[in-house]
């Protein structure tokens, strides 16, 4: 509903949502109408779904109350009743209204009994942000952290604790005490006293926010540089010392080519604008590696400019890994078609078709991309299933037929439908599945 709302059709989406019950529709223009602070037709939009009591309704009913205002309402609404009382997410879900509505105390008693889970701390935290409270949720969080330090020197594997360490540096950093922070979590990287690599990433992120460039520099370059070095060089970067960055990697990949390091330097020179050099970094990897590692990271930003697209793939160091030859052929086909090539794309669509879609809308998929759109929609509305309707509802407000479009769409109840038959049923002729083998 995102292409309706962007081009202006909000009563249509609002129409939609109580016409065709659609769920989706009316949380679209939901949002929307809050945006523009519309709060009194949200209300409207929200209730046939509110009156069934739809637990998510209800939730997006309080949200739009307390934008309004109207505080105890909105509490009103959503308070756990026995059995909600007992669900750890319910309790969040609360908790966090009752931050939204200044009811910071009442919402961090809500989550304490609950602490000991790592998700709900994160929870703490985040609710906490801006609040004046991060005293009291140092003293709540501070004791899991020593407990991840003493599972660390004990050998054990604590996953409660995994994020532990982090949590309090996060705490200390927005109260203005990030020296401290990157003091306590320093140490635990000295004294190797934490449990997971997440630790490590969020030091190394800390320093990098506070300019500690020289302090970077030695887990960067030293044993756990497959984890931190990509830090220190986005560090330079942003520093406006790109060359040095360029150069550290480049050391980094002579010294030990690994595939993580090619991806991060091809990336950031494809950023500058320097597509053969990211090629030509890349390159050596696309035969040792899944193409995802080291090709797509570079198709995906050429995606909308084919011609730099073709460029690539048509680049004689640009060999796809075996076994995954296809994703080249789908993507030059779309690179010939953003072109205006049409013919060529459908052509090469037809020599190498996807396993797992159906021909016909790939064809409509380049039709679309070509600009050929009435192409596209006759296409899709031949084939008439589910899948084709979802995009012939894109075609079609793309052509500015905005009430045809929500008219084609499948309703939910239509996808579910769908979604639930048998596997046999998803099957070409050919036998080819027409889902994703996953």
């Amino acid at each position: 509903m995102g292409l309706l709302l962007e081009r202006g059709h909000l009563d249509l989406v609002i129409r939609a949502a109580a016409e065709r019950g659609e769920w989706f529709c009316a949380e679209s223009a939901v949002e929307e109408l809050c945006r523009a602070e519309e709060l009194g037709r949200a209300l409207e939009v929200m209730e046939p779904f509110v009156i069934t009591g739809w637990r998510p309704a209800l939730w997006a009913k309080a949200d739009i109350l307390l934008r309004a205002g109207r505080t105890e309402e909105a509490r009103d609404l959503v308070r756990p009743d026995e059995a909600g009382r007992t669900s750890t997410t319910e309790q969040r879900d609360f908790a966090e209204l009752l931050a939204k509505a200044g009811r910071v105390d009442e919402a961090i008693d809500l989550l304490v009994p609950h602490i000991g889970e790592s998700w709900i701390r994160s929870v703490l935290v985040e609710i906490t942000e801006g609040q004046d409270r991060d005293e009291r949720v140092l003293e709540l969080i501070a004791p899991h952290a020593e407990a991840a330090r003493q599972a660390r020197d004990e050998g054990r594997w604590d996953y409660s604790c995994s994020d532990a360490q982090e949590l309090p540096a996060r705490v200390l950093e927005r109260a203005g005490r990030a020296d401290e922070a990157i003091r306590i979590l320093g140490q635990d990287i000295a004294e190797n006293s934490y449990l997971t690599l997440n630790t490590l990433t969020a030091y190394a992120e800390l320093l990098a926010r506070h300019h500690r460039l020289d302090e970077l520099r030695e887990p960067a370059t030293g044993q756990d540089a497959h984890t931190v070095l990509h830090i220190y060089a986005g560090a330079l970067r942003d520093h406006g010392r790109a060359h040095e960055a360029e150069t550290v990697m480049r050391d980094a990949i002579a010294a030990d080519d690994w595939v993580g390091y090619r991806a991060w330097l091809s990336s950031a020179l494809l950023r500058d604008g320097r597509l053969d050099d990211a090629i030509a970094v890349a390159e050596p990897g696309f035969s040792w590696y899944d193409c995802s590692n080291l090709l797509a990271p570079l198709v995906y930003p050429l995606l909308d400019r084919p011609e730099e697209l073709l460029r690539l793939l048509e680049h004689p160091l640009t060999v796809p890994h075996h076994g995954h030859e296809e994703f080249q052929h789908w993507w030059r086909a779309f690179a010939l078609a953003g072109l205006g090539r049409t013919d060529e794309a459908i052509a090469l669509a037809e020599a190498h078709p996807g396993p797992w879609t159906d021909p016909r809308i790939v064809k409509a998929g380049l039709l679309s991309t070509a600009g050929h759109l009435s192409a596209a929609a006759a296409e899709l509305r031949d084939l008439g299933t589910i899948e084709a309707r979802e995009e012939l509802f894109e075609v079609l407000v793309r052509q500015g037929r905005a009430a045809e479009a929500i008219a084609a769409h499948p309703t939910v109840a239509e996808q579910r439908a769908a979604a639930s038959k048998p596997e046999s049923a998803l099957l070409r002729e050919d036998g080819y599945s027409l889902e994703p083998p996953f």
